[in-house]
């Protein structure tokens, strides 16, 4: 097919020049005529395309010489001569009708549901008028699954979409879920309907990103978060990850990658926390270690390829469908439990408080941090690192609880210690932005030179794999970056295979890291938004007067009053771990 031909067509009495090949809804588009659509998505740069014309709302009127038919717009072609309708009585009532079914068999709670006001359907049934559901009758009635610490299923909410199908199994390539049941009864959910702590999720939250309705929500944990502040006998202390200061403001009407790091801190501190910290402090701490096992690894001629692993869901990824290759990954813990674990200890110690009466909240982008902080091997001396994980949009609700107007805050700062961090630290929340913090660690410790160009441009974007050659010295390092789980398989299987010839590689769960985190705003399949995020995270990182972990004052002051060494004693017994072989189910 000639990608650049051009076919004639009509819609809504509009003569119009599209490309060949593209479809009626793709070309209303480009004629500024907007079709609803509910099942569709199409996140190019996420790499995520839902494309199954199974909810109808998309349905216009096709003219035809001996008919007119109605067709889904988003799967049918434009092709040459084709005139078509939008606006007809007979496809807005098609679109109505489709609607209205599927209100027939939803639950009416959206008061209290958990996407009140972000839910499609809901938005939908406002955009088309509807204020009566004609056909009551028998609904779904199916148990929530709230077996895991991270993602709660609603199979009551569920209207078939397939877009978690979509995200799960083509995406992520996880194949945890797919179509239960059949005809008024179905919904997607795991393999026979099992609780999702059995099956093999990584609790990414890609899922709950992309459903348009609460069928699939995080596990809220807003009410322990209030618990622990009203209690009197817990000092409760907060940290909040490099992805959070860039989409946190979304919530609030503002532009998405507006920069609110010192009005989030000042909201922290007037909800009541005794200290507000920077889950950047634990990043330039993990890059401190996982540095160093680098260049162990280089020198002692060790396992590699090194992979990071500062994301639990991709930790659990390979645990389930790789665990021949557990040994591959760094065995640095994640920068939020690095964070917790010196709190615990070193803040404790030093402020003198007993560590059982400390709280750390973490505010997380990421949905599977709420697993990955029940993890047994995170705890020291049976005592969780990280007690409590909320996301973004949890955050954002509490904020609202408290009737803030948090676009007027003023700019406030985090508290010290554990205060100071670095640009290389602020990076971690884009793809790339580990292994490229790594990099400028590595290239001073192995040269003993300055590292003046600390940008290792081709190490970002939003490519779901992405490779550069680096020069360190006398060595040449191969790297690769892969965002997305299904993107991680591809580099796994190299590796299995025998076929790698990288050093490092860095894997995020999340397409684009963790700014298009699962517990993030709701994109709402618009991708432009986590490219404007993206952007903000390295503005970040150029706003920073330190751009290097291992020139953080405080990280080097942490070491020589309590760790020592990087990658010695203390720091393997606290800030190293270890993975488990899984079952695939």
């Amino acid at each position: 097919m000639d990608t650049n031909k051009k076919i004639s067509i009509k819609i809504n009495d509009q003569d119009l020049m599209v490309p060949e090949g593209i479809t009626i809804l793709e070309a209303a588009l480009e004629a500024e005529v907007k079709i609803p659509t509910l099942c569709h998505l199409d996140l190019h740069d996420l790499q995520l395309y839902n494309k199954t014309a199974s909810c109808r709302v998309c349905m216009v009127e096709l003219n035809e010489p001996m008919r007119n038919k109605l067709v889904p717009s988003c799967v049918t072609k434009a092709q040459e001569g084709m005139v078509i309708r939008t606006d007809t009585l007979r496809a807005i009532t098609a679109r109505r009708m489709a609607v209205e079914l599927l209100l027939s068999n939803h639950p009416n709670e959206c008061f209290t549901c958990p996407k009140n006001l972000e839910c499609e359907l809901q938005a939908l049934a406002e955009e088309l008028n509807i204020r009566e559901i004609r056909w009551e009758g028998e609904r779904m009635d199916y148990p929530k699954d709230m077996s895991s610490d991270a993602i709660v299923k609603d199979a009551n909410k569920c209207i078939y979409c397939r877009r978690c199908e979509t995200g799960c199994n083509v995406v992520q390539t996880c194949g945890i879920l797919s179509g239960i049941s059949r005809g008024f009864n179905s919904f997607v959910g795991p393999a026979f309907n099992i609780p999702m702590v059995e099956s093999s999720c990584t609790y990414c939250g890609q899922c709950v990103q992309v459903c348009p309705t609460a069928a699939l929500t995080e596990m809220f944990h807003t009410d322990k978060v209030w618990e622990a502040l009203n209690d009197p006998d817990k000092h409760v202390v907060v940290q909040t990850a490099p992805a959070i200061r860039v989409a946190l403001g979304e919530l609030f009407g503002m532009e998405s990658g507006n920069i609110v790091t010192g009005k989030m801190a000042t909201a922290l501190k007037r909800m009541g926390f005794d200290e507000v910290f920077d889950t950047d402090f634990g990043a330039d701490l993990t890059i401190m270690e996982e540095a160093s096992e680098l260049i162990y690894r280089l020198e002692n001629n060790k396992t590699l390829p090194i992979l990071t692993n500062c994301c639990p869901a991709w930790v659990k990824f390979i645990e389930h469908q790789f665990p021949d290759l557990i040994h591959v990954p760094s065995t640095c813990k994640s920068p939020h439990i690095m964070f917790g674990t010196i709190v615990k200890t070193y803040y404790a110690k030093k402020m003198g408080i007993d560590p059982n009466k400390i709280v750390v909240v973490s505010v997380m982008p990421c949905i599977a941090k709420k697993a990955e902080a029940k993890r047994p091997e995170l705890t020291k001396d049976e005592q969780n690192n990280v007690d409590i994980v909320i996301t973004t949009r949890e955050l954002g609700a509490m904020i609202r609880e408290t009737g803030m107007d948090f676009k007027s805050l003023p700019e406030g700062e985090f508290n010290k210690p554990l205060g100071e961090t670095s640009g290389a630290s602020v990076i971690f929340g884009a793809a790339g932005g580990v292994i490229e913090a790594a990099l400028r660690t590595a290239y001073e410790w192995i040269t003993g030179e300055e590292l003046k160009n600390v940008e290792f441009s081709q190490l970002r974007g939003m490519d779901g794999v992405k490779k550069a050659t680096v020069e360190i010295g006398d060595k040449t390092l191969n790297i690769a970056v892969a965002s997305g789980l299904g993107n991680a398989r591809l580099i796994l299987d190299e590796i299995k295979e025998g076929k790698s010839n990288y050093h490092a590689i860095e894997i995020m769960a999340c397409p684009g890291g963790c700014i298009a985190g699962g517990g993030q705003p709701y994109h709402h399949g618009n991708d432009e938004i986590i490219k404007k995020r993206q952007e903000a995270i390295y503005q970040e990182d150029r706003n920073k007067k330190i751009r290097k972990s291992h020139e953080n004052p405080e990280i080097l002051k942490l070491y020589k009053e309590f760790l020592g060494e990087p990658f010695g004693d203390l720091a393997h017994n606290l800030l190293h771990t270890h993975f488990e072989k899984r079952e695939r189910i």
